[in-house]
């Protein structure tokens, strides 16, 4: 069998496919639940590259997937094709590219430093010319990105959901941590990305997974209780337990436990929350500030305003992109949804909540689309150059949210909305005086065409593996360590270890990275040196 591996390097997780490049076959399908790099988002992950070395960065990236190789029984000198799809700065990350003209946004800032844009387009490389990927002697098959800042995965986003075919104004949106989105008016492709952060993904919420079995993934409410809906090892939505949200007591055994819950059930937990009552914005109206959900998971205001503040960045990038291009938001016709959380997540919920706009119609959830290019291009290099000339092709006009004030003004008055509990009457007096697109009216019955059952819609013959650790570490030795262990006790996610070497292990998925460093805080002879970090290769 001539072996072949599809990858999406996602900023949540990666995940990977082994494929039969005979018969065009998917065997087996391996998901990691966290990135190898250090931090909960893309911009943790670009300070971290920066600051300690993109080889560190490198060096964990591909020894994640490496680790992938693994998990999928791909052996040296069996594989013949390695193919990568995700965003500029993950693809980048990966192959030792660097990533300076994606981290400055200015163009003064990058002539004052000389950095130069670096070419990104489709590619096939062997894999020795990417360090560390020596030993598999294969190929490496990069797909294009469609403007620097704009990469293979909005590409991928793009051409997969069939906008580019029809005449219709439509936006699409990978629902995950970066939240990128393409909004078609006319021949005009206007692109974004909102940096969302990790909680439609179930990260940074407290019993929060990346959707995998045994998540919560749906939410109902049947006579006052709450009907959990859980990924089965299929990742099939089964009903769960019937619980009383105040108390979590289970009125009804379901047909399957739960180990945390999902993005998606965080959404429709937040839809049914504010429709009957149980959230009134910012607070949960139970007496312990608290929704009791199935095997002991809860939900509270903290969670609820992490998941406010990922809904809100979403909506005021649909909104900018709707600036930008001078439409309102009702103008939309279609919406594409992608990504693990777009394609689980309940399409009507998540448009009352405004994950999509309300006045859209049509509401299309697509699956993981980077995936899907990846394995086309892993088995039809024509398909590769395909994709070259629709990036070519396409007028694109990318908007910096960061440096928009459209997307500045539109976000604070989501966070008064999600976190301070203003009115949605008097959000949308504030649009329209900052002269925004208004918002519209909700649809009442929209279509909605789900056109894959899960993200990853062929798993193989194999099924499906999940490392719950991606196992990738950084080490040091720390000469005079004061062995007070202040940094293994403060690491909020049991991240570090010492030995008797005082060698420090760092777990870089369990680490928070730039934003947290409390670790570096705490030692008290500041021996705690992450300069001194090196990518450990044999844990």
């Amino acid at each position: 069998m001539r072996v072949g591996v599809a990858v999406d390097l996602g900023t949540s997780g990666f995940r990977a496919q082994k494929v039969d490049l005979d018969r065009d076959e998917i065997k087996r399908t391996v998901i990691t639940l966290r990135n190898p790099l250090p931090g909960a988002n893309v911009m943790d992950h670009m300070d971290f590259a920066i600051h300690y070395g993109q080889d560190l960065a490198h060096g964990l990236s591909v020894n994640a997937v490496k680790n992938l190789l693994q998990a999928l029984d791909v052996k040296t000198g069996e594989l013949e094709r390695l193919s990568i799809c995700g965003n500029p700065i993950q693809l980048s990350i990966f192959q030792g590219i660097t990533i300076e003209d994606l981290a400055y946004a200015g163009e003064r800032k990058k002539k004052k430093y000389h950095i130069e844009d670096q070419k990104r387009d489709a590619r096939i490389v062997p894999s020795s010319e990417i360090p560390g990927l020596e030993e598999f002697e294969c190929e490496v098959m990069v797909p294009p990105a469609i403007k620097h800042e704009v990469g293979a995965d909005a590409l991928a986003l793009i051409v997969k959901s069939g906008m580019l075919d029809k005449d219709e104004i439509s936006i699409a949106t990978d629902y995950g941590t970066n939240a990128e989105m393409a909004l078609k008016v006319g021949d005009v492709i206007y692109t974004g990305s909102a940096a969302a952060g990790p909680a439609l993904e179930g990260q940074q919420i407290k019993h929060g997974n990346l959707a995998s079995p045994f998540t919560i993934s749906d939410i109902e409410f049947e006579n006052g209780a709450l009907r959990n809906y859980v990924l089965n090892e299929e990742m099939k939505s089964t009903p769960g337990d019937l619980v009383d949200p105040a108390t979590g007591k289970i009125l009804e055994e379901g047909q399957i436990k739960a180990k945390g819950i999902t993005g998606t059930g965080v959404i429709a937990l937040i839809e049914k929350a504010l429709g009957k009552g149980l959230v009134e914005l910012p607070k949960v109206k139970t007496p312990e500030g608290i929704i009791h959900l199935q095997d002991k998971i809860l939900f509270s205001e903290h969670d609820l305003k992490e998941a406010g503040k990922a809904i809100g960045a979403i909506r005021a990038g649909h909104i900018t992109l709707c600036a930008t291009a001078g439409i309102t938001m009702e103008d939309i016709e279609t919406a594409y949804m992608a990504g693990a959380a777009g394609t689980y997540m309940d399409a009507a919920k998540a448009q009352k909540i405004g994950l999509i706009p309300y006045g859209t119609g049509r509401i299309c959830q697509l699956g993981n689309t980077s995936l899907t290019v990846a394995k086309e291009i892993l088995v039809s290099e024509d398909r590769l150059w395909e994709l070259q000339d629709v990036a070519n092709k396409i007028i694109g006009t990318h908007t910096m949210f960061a440096t928009a004030p459209e997307f500045s003004d539109a976000y604070v008055l989501e966070l008064a909305y999600w976190e301070e509990g203003m009115p949605m009457k008097m959000f949308r007096k504030y649009l329209k005086k900052k002269g925004l697109p208004a918002l519209g009216d909700p649809v009442e019955n929209p279509i909605i065409e789900k056109r894959v059952e899960r993200d990853i819609q062929i798993l193989g013959e194999e099924g499906l593996h999940v490392l719950e650790r991606v196992g990738t570490y950084l080490s040091m030795v720390v000469e005079d360590c004061p062995e007070c262990p202040k940094c293994i006790k403060i690491c909020p996610n049991d991240a570090i270890s010492i030995d008797e070497n005082n060698r420090v292990m760092i777990s870089t998925d369990l680490c928070d990275g730039a934003h947290c460093q409390k670790c570096i805080r705490a030692c008290p002879g500041d021996k705690f040196n992450w300069e001194n970090l090196e990518v450990f290769k044999n844990p």
